[in-house]
């Protein structure tokens, strides 16, 4: 409430100020049915700062902490230890208060983590060029297919039936209002599926998870050889950019993009965000790429120095012409990623992605002696799905109130009649044999009717 000191007479003399006749009228471009019509339902229209700090307290008091209880909670966003030097050093001043690198001769530290960071995500995928971040793994997506449309002049992306289904609509959605179209494939729940019999000529690109939602992981060489024959461009999405320090990366098996969520490096669940979005692509792409590129150079005087690169396509100077509506980044967040990454070194990132498969494996071994509880994976990293003999959403319930997060149900995110019954399970390094234990015991006992005393 601090930010909202003013009376009434305060805002008349503002409006008056501008010229229009209420507050309401500010938001007379906005479509009548997104409007609010009503106070929200137990919120206050006027509290003292205090009363605000109690209320919220008490909301959150209601949660069911991934940090609180065991958790195996995935689906796009996974916990991880994040080292304490982390946090310190992007709460340096120099860090936390610089925003846009506009001025090179003052922003060469912003610039040089930002190169940093692009070298870093060029290298985990395995693609020759990346910008510096953009603002999440699903948004990143979306502008992949905007420039695949481009590269090829076509308006048609083909979406796996792997793909996460927030990425999917986020996709369709921009589809419906920038002019392309989308066909997705059913529900892969058995990662069994044949996106190449989905070519055609008016395809631009196919957009394939690796792992998939439901944890499948794929060689997808032979897809991309079909997709190349057709014309089009291969998208290949990581939620889990820790699965990198296992798995093929995507360029080594043809990808044109890469988009990615870096989440898992360097940032926190933090109940949805701020979290960064990866984006790598093709060196003969580069020209098209949306968002940031911080580029190398020299001086006058022959010395190494950091700038901006290709920025004139961005709307802060020929927006007309503009590649993408995004003009910023996740800055402070790619600075997470890279002091992580930094930390972990290439060694570190492979025994941290040992270990998230390690603990997976044990998991799903434990899991599947359960009677009735079937894996539908052959392979996966840190994530796999669960047919359950029940509706999945249910058990999930009913173990949150044993204090176990049990996972993700599927027919939460897909409204599919297939999906009633999966369930999303993640184990990482943070994972303990007593929380696994926690929720193979949970888990039978959900599945077998005891009630909770």
């Amino acid at each position: 409430m601090r930010y909202l000191p003013l009376t009434e007479a305060d805002r008349q003399a503002m409006l008056a100020k501008i010229g229009v006749p209420s507050v309401e009228s500010l938001y007379a471009d906005v479509p009548n049915g997104a409007l609010q019509k009503a106070p929200i339902a137990g919120l206050s229209n006027h509290m003292a700062e205090m009363e605000v700090e109690r209320a919220v307290g008490a909301m959150a008091r209601k949660n069911l902490g991934t940090n609180d209880v065991p958790s195996f909670l995935g689906a796009g966003a996974y916990r991880h230890h994040v080292p304490a030097s982390v946090d310190h050093l992007i709460q340096r001043g120099e860090f936390l208060t610089s925003y846009t690198p506009y001025q090179p001769e003052v922003a060469q530290g912003t610039l040089q983590y930002l190169f940093e960071f692009q070298t870093q995500v060029a290298m985990l995928t395995g693609m020759d060029v990346a910008n510096a971040s953009m603002y999440d793994g699903a948004t990143s997506t979306t502008e992949a297919v905007a420039m695949a449309n481009r590269v090829t002049r076509r308006k048609k992306a083909v979406l796996s039936g792997g793909l996460h289904p927030h990425y999917r609509e986020v996709v369709e959605t921009h589809g419906r209002h920038t002019g392309f179209e989308t066909v997705s494939a059913p529900l892969d729940a058995t990662g069994k599926e044949d996106l190449a019999k989905l070519l055609g000529p008016d395809v631009s690109c196919v957009v394939v998870q690796n792992p998939s939602f439901f944890g499948h992981v794929h060689d997808l060489k032979a897809l991309s050889d079909a997709v190349h024959a057709a014309g089009a461009l291969l998208i290949v999405v990581v939620t889990e950019i820790v699965s990198l320090g296992l798995i093929t990366p995507p360029g080594e098996m043809g990808a044109d993009i890469v988009t990615a969520e870096g989440q898992s490096i360097g940032n926190p669940l933090g109940f949805g965000g701020p979290y960064v979005g990866l984006f790598a692509a093709r060196e003969k792409f580069l020209r098209q790429m949306p968002g940031r590129l911080a580029g190398q150079t020299v001086d006058v005087d022959g010395r190494r120095g950091w700038v901006l690169t290709l920025s004139t396509r961005e709307q802060h100077i020929r927006r007309e012409k503009a590649t993408s509506n995004i003009c910023t980044n996740s800055g402070l967040c790619a600075l997470a990623f890279t002091i992580h990454m930094t930390l972990l070194g290439e060694t570190g990132l492979n025994h941290l992605a040992r270990l998230n498969h390690a603990n997976a494996s044990i998991l799903a071994d434990r899991l599947t002696t359960i009677p009735g509880v079937k894996l539908l994976n052959d392979s996966f990293f840190n994530e796999f799905t669960l047919q359950l003999p029940k509706a999945a959403i249910a058990v999930v319930e009913e173990l949150a109130k044993r204090r176990i997060l049990g996972g993700v149900p599927v027919a939460r995110l897909v409204k599919d009649k297939a999906a009633e019954n999966l369930l999303l399970v993640a184990a990482t390094e943070l994972t303990t044999e007593a929380e696994m234990t926690a929720l193979e015991s949970g888990l039978s006992a959900v599945l077998q009717g005891e009630v909770l005393k």
